[in-house]
């Protein structure tokens, strides 16, 4: 059989937070399927990245006074110890950054447009009249005008996973601000989703049953059919996707569009060719001529709230831009606790993976318990702790582990670690488990761990059934019956290397330990049909895992500790310390309000003329018009910064700052408060 040629992918997590257990769910299953492959004999390359564009990061990184490059670079650093603790083996890791991304996006775009699939077009927009800017989709927010669910998103429904635009929005409101958006316009760039040639490509590439799951195309057939849209009209198909973004932004630049970018969902699933072409530079592969392989297949594996963009938008980039299509989209859905609870930490019902580690939990036992649970549909699945734990010791330790256990101690201390002949009886149990070979295999092409693991169960059950009937250890006690004791040893060994091939793809480091017992090397699921043979030499069985205890799964729900906070004066923390020659840099002055007045076209700023003393008087902008009358303030003292540098205004030249009070939370606390010094003192005078 000719070795199939896979690229496999896993969602691109946004570069903006730690690995939350659902990401650590679909990696496991994405890194099983991959193992279960190569297990097979099957080349494949395994590639995530992060996903580090979009408004989110260029503020989350403001805010922590870095770069974006920086910022994602940081978060990448601890993305390691999750995939290494719980043996997730990607072959490559890169980011949405990279110069193979910008190069990639840039270059579908223009083949995109090449083939009459993008156009320009004047919009109105979102706009934070608060913070001056105009709004990303994932800052607005407002009721669902499809299903009506509150607090939804600008660009999709995490409810009914309607996509819209953000102005469809029924109450909309700034994410950043909580202000109310106004319109804007700006010329903004579509791909026409709803060109003809477009729609008969996704009807027939997301419903000829190849692509994706049944009750996945059965979703996305609702998409193309009649809908209800928000000013009461209907509409037939698929309405044309933005792609463009204004200014500032973190992201790629659209060719010859200066101020405009790609929106972060166009180019980040163009970052896993992307990973692709930075792994293969790598090595020194060629890039276009692995993907011009016809005989590739390409795989990806997502969580079920980012269909839209996996099964309409990335299918049609690629096609009309020249590209391969991906053999199949990989769909799970998202983990419960307890029954369908969804995940809390402050409640204690959330999974937090690097807890789970720091507790000394066996990264197998949740890739286990994961496998049992994972079946290739497109289902929610639970995480129960007394479930959990039966499985593990009931099952993973009772059923499967404990055979070793049983058999090799007698392998090594009677018979020197060799192994005997099997007679007719164990020749006919490893016969029954051989067979279960291609029903495993091809539960784990489907993604259906759930039944490989109840298959090799069974298959357990059966190995500790002629265990029970023989009684090594008794046979162990009686007068001539070496032999036979040597035998049914031999049979449960050769049973347990079976079984273990099995596991691999879910247990790699249980695997690799127990190769290392048997003195075999890393073996494939073809190794299941040839026995090791009298005579093979084993080693000293070492304890393979431990069981859970209730200790640990109570202190991985633990609740976490109330966090007493101190107060924080005006809603902000204290700044760094500074020195005295740090504050004797700043030249603080009282200035004497000569004049003040209005400014024509603004409704926040005053135009205050100040007398510092100088023989001149100094022209201030401040904007403090909500609280103050031009009359409330002329001829008061105040402070003002008297050495700062002059700023060029809209309305004129900003010859210094005066000194007002605010809250940090504006709505919860509003009001500005110019400072006002006591009686008696002068213009002129310096603070000290």
């Amino acid at each position: 059989m000719t070795a199939r040629k896979i690229f496999v992918t896993t969602a691109l997590p946004y570069a903006n937070g730690n690995f939350h257990i659902g990401h650590i769910m679909e990696y496991i299953q994405a890194d099983t399927w991959v193992r279960a492959q190569r297990m097979q004999g099957n080349a494949v390359n395994f590639v995530g990245a992060d996903d580090a564009h979009g408004a989110p990061i260029m503020i989350a990184a403001e805010k922590a006074g870095k770069t974006p490059q920086q910022f994602v670079a940081d978060i990448a650093a601890g993305r390691k110890q999750y995939l290494d603790g719980f043996h997730i083996a990607f072959d490559n890791w890169s980011n949405t950054d990279s110069p193979e991304n910008h190069e990639l996006s840039q270059q579908i775009y223009l083949d995109l447009k090449a083939a009459g699939f993008i156009e320009t077009r004047t919009i109105e927009q979102f706009f934070d009249p608060e913070k001056n800017m105009f709004l990303p989709d994932r800052f607005i927010k407002g009721e669902c005008p499809r299903c009506h669910a509150k607090d939804q998103y600008g660009d999709n429904c995490e409810v009914c996973s309607s996509v819209y635009a953000p102005t469809d929005l029924i109450n909309p409101y700034s994410a950043l601000s909580g202000a109310k958006p106004v319109l804007k316009t700006s010329e903004h760039f579509f791909f026409k989703l709803s060109d003809p040639r477009a729609v008969e490509f996704l009807t027939e590439w997301t419903q000829n049953g190849q692509h994706v799951q049944p009750e996945v195309a059965a979703k996305i057939k609702e998409w193309f059919g009649t809908r209800t849209n928000p000013d009461g009209t209907t509409s037939e198909g698929l309405d044309d996707w933005d792609i463009s973004r204004d200014a500032p932004y973190f992201g790629i630049e659209i060719p010859d569009a200066p101020g405009k970018y790609f929106y972060v969902w166009l180019d980040a699933p163009v970052g896993y060719l992307a990973s692709l072409k930075n792994l293969l530079n790598k090595r020194g592969e060629d890039y276009d001529a692995y993907m011009a392989d016809p005989q590739l297949e390409q795989y990806h594996f997502i969580g079920k709230d980012i269909i839209t963009f996996h099964t309409l938008f990335w299918p049609a980039m690629l096609k009309f831009s020249g590209r391969k299509t991906p053999t199949k989209i990989c769909v799970h859905g998202f983990m419960t606790v307890n029954n369908g609870e969804k995940m809390s930490k402050s409640r204690g019902t959330g999974l937090d993976p690097l807890k789970y580690l720091a507790l000394g939990m066996n990264p197998e036992w949740l890739r286990y318990y994961l496998g049992a649970k994972l079946n290739g549909k497109n289902e929610d699945i639970d995480f129960n702790p007394e479930d959990f734990m039966a499985r593990v010791n009931s099952d993973l330790i009772g059923k499967y582990v404990n055979i070793a256990s049983r058999a090799a101690g007698f392998i090594f201390k009677r018979f020197g670690g060799k192994l005997g002949e099997v007679s007719a009886d164990g020749q006919a149990l490893l016969a029954q488990l051989r067979e279960q070979a291609g029903p495993i295999v091809a539960a784990y092409e489907a993604r259906d761990t759930a039944r490989a693991v109840r298959e090799t169960m069974l298959l357990c059950d059966r190995v500790n059934s002629y265990v029970d009937a023989n009684k090594p250890w008794e046979l162990a006690k009686q007068e001539g019956m070496e032999a036979r004791l040597q035998d049914v040893c031999t049979t449960c060994i050769e049973a347990f290397r079976i079984l273990t091939i099995y596991l691999k793809p879910i247990l790699p480091q249980v695997a690799a330990e127990v190769a290392r017992f048997l003195i075999v090397p890393p073996e494939q699921f073809a190794e299941v049909a040839q026995p090791l043979g009298a005579g093979h030499q084993i080693g000293q069985y070492q304890h393979l895992m431990q069981r859970v205890t209730q200790e640990q799964l109570d202190a991985l729900f633990e609740p976490p500790a109330p966090v007493v906070e101190k107060a924080i004066p005006g809603g902000e923390e204290i700044a760094p310390t500074i020195t005295i020659d740090d504050f004797a840099k700043v030249d603080l002055r009282i200035a004497k309000i000569v004049k003040c007045e209005a400014v024509e076209g603004s409704t926040k700023l005053l135009r205050l003329t100040l007398d510092v003393g100088e023989g001149q008087t100094r022209n201030v902008f401040s904007g403090i018009a909500s609280m103050y009358k031009p009359e409330d303030l002329q001829g008061k003292l105040t402070v003002m910064v008297a050495n700062l540098a002059p700023r060029k205004m809209k309305f004129g030249l900003s010859e210094g700052m005066v000194l007002a009070a605010s809250h940090a939370d504006e709505k919860a606390h509003p009001g500005i408060f110019v400072l006002e010094p006591f009686p008696g003192a002068q213009p002129g005078m310096r603070i000290h």
